[in-house]
């Protein structure tokens, strides 16, 4: 996309971390801006914020987990401005602590329906509404590092975020295959400084409780994530870096990380031509 002015973002977590610099990202570019997250008190305050920069804001509290919600949020939308130009799937959870096997169903379906299914949602709500309205447009789906090298954090997180490559893979092919004129992007961060180490917050009620516990006090893991925020990526670097995804129509985006990061990746895909068992440590920090 080479043109922003005037047309319109939807944008799922917007109301913090990463979504909340993509929406000033494009409010900037003079973008009108939908805000679909689950803290109203956020979505408030980002909303107030984004609108000082002189565009229309719609917030909308949006569980994204729920096809309904999602598709709530494109009838709004649409209802709104007419028109979706850049759709940024970008909610996300962290997900529980501990080994997959001592996870339960809930703590899957937690990840895997916030992480993953709201990405399907938004792509079953939104795309065929672009396409329909033939301008140019973009998706942005927000995975993870984790969703190129597995054995870095947790099993749910990890089986999500792989989905989520896989998911914009298959929709940029899909799409390009049709004559659609609808780029594709997804994300994947490193560690970002955002408040999803802490996303247990906003765990839904029918979900119930975890069955590994966030321990509760200082911990060594939590002292560790601390000392890190230092040198962690700022969110409006990765603002900027989706902003130039969609204007050069870029598949990847993948923050330049340390050298064991990007050993990492090519390790894996190593191991996977040459049919290599993998070594238990990845050295992605």
């Amino acid at each position: 996309m080479l043109s922003f002015e005037g047309k319109v973002a939807v944008v799922t977590g917007g109301a913090s971390g990463l979504g909340l610099a993509m929406a000033h990202r494009f409010a900037d570019a003079g973008m009108n801006v939908v805000l679909g997250d689950i803290e109203a008190e956020p979505l408030a305050m980002a909303e107030a914020a984004i609108a000082e920069k002189g565009v229309r804001v719609l917030p909308l509290r949006t569980d994204v987990a729920k096809a309904d919600e999602i598709e709530a949020l494109a009838e709004r939308a649409y209802g709104e401005f007419g028109a979706v130009h850049v759709l940024c799937n970008n909610a996300g959870v962290g997900g529980s602590p501990g080994a997959m096997w001592e996870l339960s169903q809930s703590d899957w379906e937690w990840t895997i329906d916030v992480d993953l299914w709201s990405v399907v949602h938004g792509v079953r709500s939104f795309v065929p509404r672009m396409i329909e309205g033939g301008d140019e447009a973009h998706v942005v789906n927000t995975a993870s590092i984790a969703g190129m090298v597995s054995g870095a954090v947790g099993g749910p997180y990890t089986v999500a975020k792989f989905g989520v490559v896989a998911l914009s893979e298959q929709l940029h092919y899909e799409l390009g295959r049709a004559g659609h004129d609808i780029g594709v992007s997804v994300l994947c961060p490193g560690f970002v400084n955002t408040g999803i180490y802490d996303s247990a917050r906003n765990r839904q009620a029918e979900y119930g409780e975890s069955a590994v516990p966030v321990p509760a006090g200082p911990s060594p893991i939590r002292a560790a994530l601390e000392e890190r925020r230092q040198t962690m990526m700022q969110p409006a670097e990765i603002g900027e870096m989706v902003f130039e995804a969609i204007r050069d129509r870029a598949l990847y985006i993948i923050p330049a990380g340390s050298e064991a990061l990007e050993q990492s990746m090519r390790t894996r895909f190593e191991n996977i031509v040459e049919r290599r068992t993998p070594a238990f440590e990845v050295p992605i920090m």
